[in-house]
């Protein structure tokens, strides 16, 4: 990583004091610089920082990483990549992103560590500095281990150290395991195979069920949209058919598409659209309305499994 203009901390803390040492120098230094500074944070640290900041947080932009990154894979395109490219040209911008938290579920720690280590390829090349801080008190040895893994630089009080650990393709290799199957058929699960023929008819099955599942209003409106854009990328590029199955699992309704296609980008769905682009926004599309969006791709197909609506 030496001479590579992005730079990609993290920050081990323990405890409030050394959770504002390592944040608050960090944003004054870039507002003394002039440089665009953000704050995406768990809402309860984003006000230890904001009121540390004093009047100075009017130059900051605050978001609460609960709402805005309660999916891992929206974080690139619709926080840190939103931020950054909406910054004048010339001039370094620096993120503060704390995704991985305690409290975080099983199915949704695999997405947080892949996002981490996909930060680094959509970040590349760019004056940008992304520092991520890390629980230390809160947080098991495995989100610690990882945290090595997908950041070139660990910071732990006064200390700056290289990680001889860095290796963010492994952890995306790693992140990129099967999931658990979906539940057998019965009354609550909708399980139908599709082709282009059948496009219109499997949406529409899939909004009903959801329906019945309990979702309603946008939540319902987010089921249809992610049924629509994922049952026509497998027509498209999954092998023109697929399999969609629906149904409801710990307060959330789970929306799955297997196709026999393979996806060979990582950072797909994780790009901003250019404005004049007319396709390939499905996956965008999908990551920024579902609440956590797991894949898995191998020799045999890819699985996208989507969650929505209820507590996360």
């Amino acid at each position: 990583m030496s001479g590579e203009p992005f730079a990609h901390p993290a920050l081990f803390y323990g405890g409030t004091r050394a959770y504002l040492a390592g944040t608050v120098p960090f944003v004054r230094a870039a507002l003394a610089a002039g440089e665009p500074v953000a704050v995406a944070v768990p809402g309860e640290r984003l006000e230890l920082i904001r009121d540390a900041l004093g009047a100075d947080g009017d130059g900051v932009r605050f978001l609460d990483m609960r709402e805005a990154g309660r999916n891992p894979g929206r974080i690139i395109p619709g926080v840190l990549r939103a931020f950054a490219d909406a910054q004048p040209p010339g001039r370094r911008t620096r993120i503060i992103g704390e995704p991985v938290r305690a409290g975080r579920g099983p199915a949704e720690y695999p997405a947080c560590a892949q996002h981490e280590a996909l930060i680094n390829a959509a970040f590349q090349g760019r004056e940008v500095t992304v520092l991520c801080p890390y629980d230390t008190a809160a947080l098991d040895p495995r989100a610690l281990a990882d945290a090595w893994a997908t950041h070139p630089v660990v910071i732990e009080g006064a200390e700056e150290r290289p990680s001889a650990a860095y290796d963010p393709e492994g952890v995306v290799a790693r992140c990129n395991a099967p999931l658990p199957p979906p539940p057998a058929d019965g009354p609550g699960v909708l399980r139908v195979a599709f082709d282009a023929d059948r496009l219109p008819a499997v949406r529409h099955l899939a909004t009903r069920h959801g329906g019945g599942l309990g979702l309603a209003g946008v939540a319902l409106e987010n089921l249809t949209l992610v049924a629509a854009e994922l049952t026509t990328n497998s027509v498209v590029h999954g092998g023109g058919r697929g399999t969609l199955t629906v149904w409801a699992q710990d307060g959330q309704v789970l929306c799955e598409v297997r196709d026999g296609g393979r996806l060979t980008d990582p950072l797909a769905g994780r790009r901003p659209a250019d404005r004049d682009q007319r396709n390939g926004r499905g996956l965008l599309l999908v990551n920024l309305v579902a609440d956590l969006v797991r894949t898995h791709t191998g020799t045999d197909g890819t699985t996208i499994r989507c969650h929505l609506g209820g507590p996360h």
